[in-house]
């Protein structure tokens, strides 16, 4: 297993471990096992009952999560520096040595349907369900992570602990520590508790790479006060340059309190509350996302308002001054520079680069190359990836019946 330390002077410490498998890897029939064994961690080893994990890990006084991506499942605990060796002992039992236990694995699964149905009830996560099945054909981002109630139903115990034993392993994984130890203290501590962690040879499946596709669809949904629009664009094939560029066309056009679409479709127009883009940047995905909710009254307006920004943009209507691109660096930087000073923050940060197989000093270079983006820069990325949409809308109706 790759161990990587980051020594900061500080009280905490920061582990997050990760396991390179997440939802793009799965096959159709096992949509939502990375998920489901990501509870189940949680639920016992051979040498701690549910009961008794969950107390100690509660007992380290900090804080220990998990979460399912498309691409790894991580798992995470801070804690203040004195509990370093007991919070990776308990982190080595789970990972190592999770046992699955019949009885906690079928109320589980009542609690991943429960959450998979109360995503139904929730406007922002179905507008996104239907968006990526909709805007793709064999992209594994059709599928939600969480899977699907007909697949978490089938899903059996013996399903599961194989693909456990098949991806959980030394060589799939990777650990991030932040915290005051010297490397040799961190590399001692881990090998303490992950020396049983036998090696397995992986070969992940190619994941398939996929344009998102233009069209717009329109679902409808019952008890519902007001609509949903939701856009979709994808770009695989950006350098890194015009990557950093569209980072800054991204947070100007829909990610900060006074974007471009913020100013028109809510101060300008009044027509939502809210409205907002969100991107992925990751190895296998590029994906970027317009969201915003409106009455159903206002939904084509919306949706011509936000058009009209784009094209606004890509027509080089809309400006970017050396003054605007300064401001967009500096809270590109200042991003930066707060995942930086956190502990949990910076070791999440660099287990993904791990994970990815990116240089983990990657924010320097960018922090260097950014200084060389222009306007030209930004408005070219734009015209690249502005374009051939995926549009949903989220209607209300007197019917749960969806098209």
């Amino acid at each position: 297993m790759k161990v990587i330390s980051i020594k900061k002077e500080t009280s905490l410490i920061a582990i997050n471990l990760g396991v390179k498998i997440g939802s793009i890897y799965e096959a159709n029939n096992e949509k939502g096992i990375c998920h489901f064994i990501e509870h189940m961690l949680f639920k016992g080893t051979k040498n701690r009952t549910n009961k008794v994990l969950n107390d100690e890990l509660e007992q380290l006084g900090g804080e220990y999560n998990a979460y399912t991506e498309y691409s790894s499942t991580v798992y995470n605990i801070t804690a203040l520096k004195e509990e370093a060796e007991s919070a990776l002992e308990l982190l080595g039992d789970m990972i190592i040595n999770s046992n699955f236990p019949k009885a906690e694995m079928e109320k589980e699964r009542e609690v991943i349907l429960s959450e998979l149905r109360s995503s139904r009830d929730d406007i922002e996560e179905l507008s996104f369900i239907k968006i990526n099945k909709y805007g793709f054909n064999r992209s594994p981002l059709k599928y939600e992570i969480i899977g699907d109630e007909k697949r978490v139903k089938a899903l059996k115990r013996e399903d599961l602990i194989e693909f456990y034993s098949r991806w959980y392993v030394p060589s799939n994984s990777c650990i991030s520590i932040a915290s005051s130890m010297e490397h040799n203290e961190v590399i001692e501590l881990v090998e303490k508790y992950f020396n049983t962690w036998i090696y397995k040879k992986v070969i992940h499946p190619e994941v398939i790479i996929e344009d998102n596709k233009p069209l717009t669809k329109r679902s409808y949904k019952n008890d519902i006060e007001q609509g949903s629009i939701l856009y979709l664009y994808t770009f695989h094939n950006l350098n890194k340059k015009e990557e950093l560029a569209l980072k800054i066309l991204e947070h100007r056009l829909g990610s900060s309190n006074n974007s471009i679409l913020f100013r028109e479709v809510r101060e300008n127009k009044g027509l939502a509350y809210e409205i907002y883009s969100e991107m992925n940047m990751s190895k296998s995905i590029k994906t970027l996302y317009i969201y915003t909710t409106t009455n159903k009254e206002n939904i084509n307006e919306a949706m011509s308002t936000i058009d009209e920004c784009i094209e606004k943009i890509n027509n080089r209507e809309i400006k970017f001054n050396k003054k605007t691109i300064d401001i967009m660096k500096k809270i590109l930087k200042t991003a930066v520079v707060s995942t930086l000073e956190d502990v949990t923050d910076i070791s999440n940060y660099v287990l993904h680069q791990a994970l990815d197989n990116e240089e983990l000093y990657q924010f320097v270079d960018d922090m260097k190359d950014i200084e060389n983006i222009d306007a030209e820069d930004i408005y070219n990325v734009g015209v690249k990836v502005f374009k051939n949409p995926t549009i949903h809308i989220l209607l209300p109706k007197e019917s749960d019946r969806y098209e």
